[in-house]
C-alpha cells in the first residue's frame, strides 16, 4: 500500500492564496440550515461574511440581521427581486425550497452576482436548465452546494481511485437515511410537498448524496438507472419514495447500488470496491458526525485519523477563494444538471419498473 497517498490528508489542494478580500453574501432563505450552518461559517471565515439576509417574512429577516454582526440589510423576497441593496453583497447563497431556487438565481444573474445554490439545484431538469442558461447568459458563476466535494475524506478517495490505488473501480455502495418526521414532525413540510420538493423526497433530498459523491469520486457520469421505491406512511402519501433503492451504470463501466430513506435510522456510507482494494467513508454524509476513512489493499487496511473539518466552512471558503482568485468554480450548474436528469430517470424507473437510459446533458 502506498502510504504517501494518505499524507497531508486534510490539505486544501485547491488553495493557492490566503490573503483575500472577503466575499459579501446575501443569504436567501432563512431556514434552520442557513441560520445554524451557513451564516455561522461565514462569520467564522476570513474570506466570507454575511451582509444581507433575505426572507419571505420581514420580521424574520430583521431578527436574523440583528443577530448577525456583519449583516447590514434585511430584505423581503420582493425587495431582493426588485434589486434592493445590490451594492451590499457580492454573491448570493440560495437555500429556499427546491422549486423556488430558479427565481432567485435568475435575479442574482440579472444583478451580475455569483451564485452558490443548494442541492438539488431545482425541482425539475427543465427548471435547472433555465438556471444554468441564465447564469451562462449573464456570465456569472453558478456553483451547486455539494459540500462533499470539499470534504477531505472524499477528495482523498477521489485521488486514490484516480491513481489506481484500488485497481479499476468495479462497484460502488452508497446510502443515506434519516427520520425526517423526528427532525420536523410537521407532515405539511416542504420536503413532503411535490410542488416544492420536486418528484419525491428521499432520492431528491438524500439519494443525491451517494449519487453525486460517486460521480465525483469516480470522475464518471451515469448512463442508465433502475430503481424501486415505496411509500407506506400517511405523511408520505404525496411522494413515491418514503424509501428507495436505485442502481446506476456509469460511463466508465462501474456499477453502483444506492439507497435512501426519510423514514429510517440515521445512517450513511460510501464504499468503492476495485479490482485490488476498497476505499470507504463511514459515516459519510452527515456534517455533524465525524467521518471515518479506510483504505484496504491486498489484505492490508489503513484506518486514517485526520482532523475533522466543518464541511460548510470548507465549501464557503472554496467558493470565495475561487471567486477572488478567478479560479474555476466546480461543481458548476452543468454538473448539477446531470444529477437532476439522473434523478428524474430514477423516479421514472421506479414508476415504470424499467431500466432508463440517459442520453447525456
Amino acid at each position: 500500500m502506498d502510504r504517501d497517498a494518505l499524507s497531508s490528508f486534510g490539505r486544501r489542494d485547491w488553495q493557492t492564496e490566503s490573503d483575500l478580500e472577503p466575499v459579501r453574501f446575501a443569504m436567501v432563505g432563512l431556514g434552520w440550515w442557513t441560520r445554524e450552518e451557513a451564516i455561522p461559517v461565514t462569520e467564522d471565515s476570513d474570506w466570507c461574511e454575511t451582509t444581507v439576509v433575505v426572507s419571505g417574512d420581514r420580521d424574520k429577516a430583521e431578527d436574523v440581521a440583528d443577530a448577525v454582526e456583519s449583516a447590514e440589510v434585511a430584505l423581503t423576497y420582493d425587495e431582493f427581486h426588485d434589486g434592493a441593496a445590490t451594492d451590499e453583497y457580492d454573491a448570493v447563497y440560495v437555500a429556499t425550497p427546491n422549486a423556488e431556487h430558479l427565481a432567485f438565481v435568475e435575479s442574482a444573474a440579472e444583478f451580475g452576482k455569483a451564485v452558490l445554490c443548494e442541492k438539488p439545484m431545482e425541482a425539475t431538469p427543465a427548471r435547472a436548465r433555465r438556471m444554468v442558461e441564465s447564469c451562462e447568459d449573464a456570465d456569472v458563476p453558478l456553483m451547486v452546494a455539494y459540500r462533499m466535494h470539499t470534504e477531505p475524506a472524499v477528495r482523498r478517495a477521489r485521488e486514490l481511485v484516480g491513481e489506481g490505488a484500488i485497481g479499476d473501480p468495479v462497484l460502488v455502495h452508497g446510502s443515506m437515511s434519516q427520520n425526517l418526521l423526528e427532525m420536523n414532525p410537521n407532515p405539511d413540510q416542504w420536503r413532503l410537498d411535490p410542488d416544492l420538493s420536486g418528484p419525491g423526497t428521499s432520492v431528491m433530498d438524500l439519494g443525491i448524496y451517494p449519487l453525486n459523491t460517486a460521480r465525483f469520486v469516480l470522475d464518471a457520469d451515469p448512463v442508465a438507472v433502475s430503481a424501486f421505491a415505496r411509500s407506506d406512511g400517511e405523511a408520505f402519501s404525496d411522494v413515491p419514495d418514503e424509501a428507495a433503492t436505485f442502481q446506476v451504470r456509469f460511463d466508465d463501466g462501474t456499477l453502483a447500488a444506492c439507497s435512501a430513506s426519510q423514514h429510517a435510522a440515521q445512517s450513511s456510507h460510501l464504499k468503492v470496491v476495485g479490482t485490488e482494494g476498497v476505499v470507504s467513508v463511514e459515516p459519510a454524509f452527515f456534517d455533524r458526525r465525524d467521518r471515518a476513512f479506510a483504505l484496504e489493499v491486498d489484505g492490508t487496511r489503513a484506518d486514517v485519523e485526520y482532523e475533522q473539518v466543518d464541511q460548510m466552512r470548507e465549501e464557503f471558503d472554496y467558493f470565495a477563494h475561487q471567486l477572488r482568485t478567478d479560479g474555476e468554480i466546480l461543481p458548476d450548474g452543468r454538473h448539477g444538471l446531470v444529477d437532476l436528469e439522473t434523478i428524474a430517470a430514477i423516479y421514472e424507473s421506479a414508476e415504470t419498473g424499467s431500466t432508463v437510459s440517459l442520453s447525456g446533458i
